[in-house]
């Protein structure tokens, strides 16, 4: 009886999503996203999972082990995430949503840290129906459709926090984004209390993207040249002038953005280029995360294949531990 009824109840939600998808111009591109607001609330109601404590608790001693433990070489975004989030969660009345703009090669940990935040904040991590996750290539691939995507990402962002205040809003590959697009959500990252009767507030949005990642290197290679510790760069070292690279970058999602001109990004988060010895850590990580015994002249001998810049000096990972997975199962 209680299939019968479940059954009944998924049936009932796919045709609740054609349904208003109906009479909301939805494109293809957006259909691949998942359920509408309506859709997904009743999903969320057969299968359990609901916006209140019990499905989204934040746990800030968890993510500080996580970032701690799990993400190596990042101590500046390290620090700044732990702060930016506990800050933010412990607030009950925030003026406005949290907005995290995440900078770095690839494979320095940009996504990962968005994964570890999400296991601190809702029960089903990654998988809870409460976090958007939008890649540009995928998502919004051709210029001609812009003013569509546009139209179709303020309603896919109004319907899923009208459904749940804490969402959570991830855009990935921000550098190969249309310039202008990300503007569209604007209103939804001021400060107002309420819009057309929804508050974004207690809403999380976080983007991820390459762009600056040279002026990020740039700075961690002077440290290096003039013989000071890495540990010792700080985040004023390295935002201003990152968010300034952003913003003139032309081949940036923010390129020029409002969202930037009218400081609504609350942190330009760098996430410095990886040194060998972080691909030996980021190795053992990967070596116990799939159930081997940590093996060093394994991990040495796969770090030592990898290709490291600048040229003369070979100190940082071009690739980060981006592809550490794989070549593992080469060594091993």
């Amino acid at each position: 009886m209680r299939a019968t009824y479940k059954t009944f109840f998924v049936f009932y939600v796919l045709i609740s999503n054609v349904f208003v998808n109906a009479f909301e111009p939805i494109s293809t591109t957006f259909v691949g996203l998942g359920f509408t607001a309506v859709g997904r609330k009743m999903y969320n109601y057969v299968y359990g999972e609901s916006c209140d404590s019990k499905w989204i608790t934040f746990n800030s001693t968890g993510l500080e082990v996580a970032l701690d433990q799990k993400l190596f070489g990042q101590h500046v975004a390290s620090r700044v995430i732990q702060k930016a989030v506990t800050g933010f969660m412990n607030n009950k009345k925030p003026k406005k949503p949290l907005v995290l703009s995440l900078h770095g090669w690839t494979g320095t940990g940009k996504n990962f840290i968005s994964q570890l935040i999400a296991e601190n904040l809702y029960k089903e991590g990654m998988a809870s129906s409460f976090i958007h996750q939008f890649v540009s290539t995928a998502h919004f691939p051709h210029l001609s459709q812009i003013e569509d995507y546009k139209s179709e990402l303020q309603q896919w962002v109004k319907g899923n926090v009208t459904n749940c205040p804490r969402s959570m809003f991830i855009f990935d590959e921000m550098d190969k984004m249309h310039p202008g697009l990300i503007d569209c959500i604007k209103p939804y990252l001021e400060y107002y209390e309420n819009l057309d009767g929804v508050t974004y507030r207690q809403a999380i949005f976080i983007f991820l993207s390459n762009a600056g990642g040279e002026k990020i290197t740039q700075v961690a290679l002077d440290f290096w040249k003039a013989g000071r510790d890495r540990e010792e760069i700080k985040l004023h070292d390295l935002e201003p002038a990152l968010s300034l690279s952003v913003f003139n970058n032309k081949n940036s999602g923010l390129w020029h953005s409002s969202l930037i001109d009218k400081n609504l990004v609350d942190f330009f988060v760098p996430f410095l280029p990886l040194e060998y010895r972080h691909i030996l850590l980021c190795g053992m990580a990967e070596m116990s995360a799939k159930g081997l015994e940590p093996n060093q002249d394994v991990v040495d001998q796969m770090a030592r294949d990898l290709v490291y810049s600048p040229k003369s000096e070979k100190i940082f990972s071009v690739k980060g531990c981006k592809t550490i997975n794989g070549r593992l199962d080469y060594f091993t």
